[in-house]
């Protein structure tokens, strides 16, 4: 009776991605397949249908196949995807990503979409939007790429998230303004004449540890824990949006999904008016607006 080697080396790109996916399972990536797919559509530059197209096909297994080896590895040791190709899609944009600043993630996409639609009811023609702790940009740049007509501010103040928006400004948005400064004291030149102040700020508590190895090991913790209650930063937040927005403006914070009533006692405490807190897509709240009196 003859064996199968399962030893071998995979011959042909459908065997190769079958056992990337395999691997990546076995670590407990959540989505092995489509991390599978995406790092070798990297490699080999090409477009996921391509890639799909070629295995359907048969082809055989690429050149540089260590290179996409080394990616599965660093991928099954839980190194975030987009550290690894460079990229995070958000909304529209392709932004550069990396070590030292937060990646974007998808529900970010609805605090994004609360900020541009403020923006687009204002009546002013030429209104300014303030995107504090920027990160990557990613808030900010789609303002700044889907509300052409705003003026749009950013501040970061670590170096490492800094250098990241800085090339995705210089690539998406050059005439948007991006300020190495810490949010508490950022712009004080537009005291009184913003519209829309938007900001995703670290809001994890000091105690509680993200479940997922991409958060906890590789996330800057600067980005992600805001004090004992993970409020911290929102209450300067609150300080700097009276501040900044001119009456009638319009605060937007993301946030965890069991802080919505905590920030709207908080902002409401600071004279803040309609505190409301709004779901993501999976309907989990997300964000919490509120209104400069």
């Amino acid at each position: 009776m003859k064996t199968v080697d399962d030893s071998r080396a995979p011959e042909r790109l459908s065997e190769l991605l079958s056992s990337a996916t395999a691997r990546l399972a076995a670590a407990g990536v959540p989505t092995p397949d489509v991390d599978a797919e995406l790092l070798a559509a990297h490699v080999w530059g090409l477009s996921r249908g391509a890639l799909a197209a070629a295995a359907l096909r048969g082809d055989p297994v690429p050149a540089d196949l260590d290179v996409f080896e080394g990616l599965i590895a660093r991928r099954a040791a839980r190194e975030p995807l987009q550290h690894l190709t460079g990229r995070a899609p958000f909304r529209h944009l392709e932004l550069r990503v990396g070590p030292g600043v937060f990646v974007p993630r998808p529900e970010t996409e609805i605090v994004a979409q609360l900020a541009i639609d403020a923006l687009r009811a204002s009546a002013s023609p030429a209104p300014l939007a303030v995107d504090l702790g920027t990160g990557s940009g990613a808030i900010a740049l789609s303002l700044a790429t889907e509300v052409p007509h705003a003026r749009v501010f950013a501040a970061e103040n670590s170096v490492d998230a800094f250098v990241w928006a800085k090339e995705n400004f210089a690539e998406h948005a050059p005439s948007a303004t991006l300020a190495f400064i810490d949010l508490a004291a950022a712009f004080p030149d537009l005291d009184g004449s913003v519209s829309v102040l938007v900001s995703n700020p670290p809001y994890v508590p000091d105690d509680a540890i993200p479940r997922d190895p991409e958060v906890r090991h590789w996330d800057p913790p600067a980005a992600l824990y805001g004090g004992p209650d993970g409020l911290d930063v929102v209450r300067t937040l609150s300080e700097v949006g009276r501040r900044l927005l001119h009456p009638g403006g319009i605060l937007i914070l993301e946030h965890g999904e069991w802080q919505g009533p905590a920030i709207r006692e908080l902002l409401a405490a600071d004279g803040w008016r309609a505190a409301a807190t709004h779901p993501d897509l999976t309907m989990r709240d997300r964000a919490t607006t509120a209104i400069r009196a």
